[in-house]
């Protein structure tokens, strides 16, 4: 950590956090009618914008959760994974309950050749597979292919999709998974989705995203999963 980041205020920043809730995002949500009015206003804001961002300029690898009833976890992780791929680094996925088929995603991702490792070392839904003894040593294997990536070099963001169902169901040991993290380099990125994420977790992350659900069209429309929106 630089001189510059031992110096830093958290006041200084609460307070450039305050005085941009206080100017506001602009556009029709500002009260001024006057167009220079406004432009002052906007102004403000963007030098204050500028004071935040210099003030946060700090870099490390994050933890990410993405969980809730709600859908979305997935493909918010793969979003990342494509960003990450369009930098030209390097991403790792592995699925810990999918498996049971060939996603959308992973044969539009298999595109980008070495530069995606893509594991789905599930078997799919646990009424789907009827089998614990396998179930269980599906996921171990998954766990340890995780574990050569996250003590690995060579990828910027590991993805450990539907891990959390696999700590929930009793398969993964949230100490396990917790050690195994702390095994990453410092500047990877860690992507951990899945409905109920265990509370430790989430108190280590560093970005944590719940997917709430309001309307799903299978549960409430009778509407099945469909190509591009499901898989």
């Amino acid at each position: 950590m630089d001189n510059d980041t031992r110096k830093k205020d958290p006041l200084d920043i609460k307070n450039l956090d305050r005085d941009a809730i206080e100017i506001g995002i602009g556009g029709h949500l500002a009260p001024e009618t006057d167009e220079n009015l406004y432009q002052q206003r906007m102004r403000k804001r963007k030098d204050v914008q500028t004071k935040r961002l210099k003030e946060r300029n700090l870099e490390k690898g994050l933890l990410i959760v993405f969980y809730g009833n709600g859908k979305g976890k997935t493909t918010a992780a793969l979003g990342m994974a494509l960003r990450t791929l369009g930098h030209g680094e390097r991403v790792a996925i592995v699925q810990f309950i999918k498996g049971g088929w060939l996603p959308g995603e992973a044969k539009a991702l298999k595109k980008f050749g070495k530069d995606l490792c893509w594991h789905a070392l599930g078997e799919g839904f646990t009424w789907e597979t009827q089998d614990r003894v396998r179930d269980q040593k599906l996921v171990s294997n998954a766990w340890k292919q995780s574990l050569t990536y996250l003590q690995g070099k060579d990828h910027k963001l590991v993805i450990l999709d539907e891990i959390n169902v696999a700590i929930k169901l009793g398969y993964l040991s949230l100490d396990d998974v917790i050690q195994g993290l702390l095994k990453k380099t410092p500047m990877m990125h860690v992507v951990l989705t899945g409905r109920g994420a265990p509370q430790a977790l989430i108190d280590q992350a560093d970005l944590v995203t719940e997917m709430k659900l309001i309307h799903h069209p299978f549960k409430e429309k009778g509407i099945k999963a469909q190509a591009g929106i499901e898989f």
